[in-house]
């Protein structure tokens, strides 16, 4: 098939970041052909890269699951895709510990071990009396485990969905079905542990990473395998280089299946096709040169596509869709609960300012600008001269207040919030404030232009039981052809939980064609 403006193509797959590069991979190698379609100038979105002279800064995400590929336990996410689609995975090495979190109540932080013993008896010795929450959250995760590990369709909209999902259903599975409305707070009050003030203030600023909400608002199926995913046989784990390793590895499976890539191509508008027989017209624009240059021109382009996956917030879906959005998915989608924005502090800073044997994330509980989640890198890891290191700091923070303010009184604000998270970093590391090489910091507004997500959304929906499992937004839309996938689809958030939902889509969209995808 010819792949010039107005030509047809089997699939288009909008957003470039690592769900819609796992979903434009999966699907080329089966093959189809594939357009992939990103506004921006390199793959990667919120788990992309930037430079700063000699400093290399990882966009959002800074750590990865899902690489886990050793003897006798099931592959992660990520080892299970590379190996599928005929890649090797990036060079990464796990986190031991996963993270220390600072509660900031003048006792010894709290370290996340990768060995569960060691956690365990960390457990024991922070949370006096815990034992029977983190027991039960444990037998929650096994079970989920063995759950996601047969692939479900969740929430199932068709026979077929549901086939998908009553298949992957085991005893373990039935048992904890029972807490499918139940929160991590329950699981608290259930196990005696309600008063224990100092284990809800380390489960509230864990899960607010991860389901951009505390323990009361966090539904505990979800809570209870995120609380466990530093532990062997998973695990976290850094990247050599920077983030854009693990764009980098799709991108050569993508390509190495007959995909494309359209760096770029911002799309604009999604019309249905107004046949049967007919296929979607995606519309838009794109740069032939590098975007903010002026003489860089810009130009229309179109394409068909039988089918299209749209990685990008579901909250685009109105504008992208306009009138041809049902009426009912309309008022679906303006009911979600609306995702967080992020600041997010890039610094640089001589390693021998730091103290002996710093980790590589480390969270503090801080009243202003809020809880920061800090990330460093490590000694040749390729984002930093050597003797040096990146750090970058992370805040939730509401969305509206960085835009439609003036642009003096924005700049104020951005720096008075950078200063805070500077005071906050050398609370933590016991740096000085003129120990900084460099430093800068992006709001909604920056994620915005970054990622071209509506005001700069760095998350997906909040993992309430309200909205995880079988109560959260489908794959399958309304509207035949088209699939989301991402952080908002389930399971969401995180690397991991994108391409899960990106393989998901996928599953989908080719059972249709007849094809039974089991990587």
């Amino acid at each position: 098939m010819k792949t010039s403006d107005g030509a047809r193509t089997d699939v288009a797959v909008v957003g470039a970041g690592i769900a819609g590069l796992t979903a434009a991979a999966l699907l080329a190698k089966q093959g189809l052909q594939v357009e992939l379609l990103e506004a921006h100038r390199q793959s990667g979105g919120c788990a992309g890269t930037f430079w700063r002279g000699p400093y290399v800064f990882d966009v959002g995400a800074t750590q990865v699951a899902g690489l886990e590929n050793s003897d006798g336990a099931p592959a992660g996410i990520h080892a299970r895709l590379f190996r599928h689609l005929g890649v090797a995975p990036p060079a990464a090495v796990p986190l031991d510990p996963g993270c220390v979190v600072d509660l900031a109540d003048g006792r010894p932080p709290v370290s996340i071990w990768r060995d569960p013993e060691r956690w365990h008896q960390e457990r024991l010795r922070q949370f006096p009396g815990s034992a029977r929450f983190w027991a039960l959250c444990d037998a929650l995760h096994r079970a989920n485990w063995a759950f996601a590990s047969q692939d479900p369709v969740l929430p199932p909209r068709t026979w077929w969905d549901l086939g998908q999902l009553l298949g992957a259903v085991g005893p373990g599975t039935l048992a904890s079905g029972l807490f499918t409305t139940a929160t991590v707070a329950d699981l608290m009050q259930l196990t005696g542990c309600a008063a224990n003030g100092r284990l809800r203030r380390f489960l509230d600023l864990q899960l607010k990473l991860y389901s951009q909400e505390p323990a009361d608002r966090t539904a505990a199926l979800y809570g209870a395998t995120v609380l466990a995913m530093v532990q062997e046989p998973l695990g976290l784990w850094h990247l050599e280089g920077s983030m854009q390793a693990l764009s980098d590895s799709l991108e050569q499976a993508l390509k190495q299946h007959g995909g494309r890539l359209r760096l770029r191509h911002r799309v604009e508008r999604l019309r249905p096709p107004v046949q049967p027989d007919k296929c979607w017209q995606i519309t838009g624009r794109r740069r032939t040169a590098r975007p903010g240059d002026p003489r860089s021109p810009e130009s229309d382009f179109s394409l068909e596509a039988t089918e299209v996956v749209v990685t990008l917030p579901p909250q685009s879906l109105p504008a992208l869709l306009g009138d041809a959005l049902p009426a009912g998915y309309r008022r679906r989608l303006e009911s979600l609960h609306e995702p967080s924005g992020a600041l997010v502090f890039y610094g640089a800073i001589d390693r021998n300012k730091l103290p002996p044997e710093c980790p590589s994330h480390l969270q503090l509980a801080a009243p202003e600008p809020g809880s920061l989640f800090v990330s460093i890198s490590q000694e040749g890891d390729g984002r930093a001269p050597a003797g040096r290191a990146t750090v970058i700091a992370s805040v939730f923070t509401p969305v509206h207040p960085w835009f439609g303010a003036e642009e003096a009184d924005y700049q104020a604000r951005k720096q008075q919030a950078m200063a805070s998270i500077q005071r906050g970093l050398e609370q933590l590391l016991g740096v000085g404030p003129d120990d900084w090489l460099h430093g800068e910091l992006s709001t909604p507004r920056g994620f915005a232009g970054w990622t071209g997500r509506p005001m700069g959304y760095v998350g997906g929906l909040g993992q309430h039981p309200s909205r995880f499992g079988p109560f959260g937004l489908a794959s399958r839309t309304p509207l035949a052809g088209l699939w989301l996938c991402g952080d908002a689809i389930h399971p969401g958030e995180g690397t991991a939980g994108v391409s899960l939902s990106a393989l998901m889509a996928c599953r989908q969209l080719l059972a249709q064609r007849g094809v039974d995808l089991r990587p």
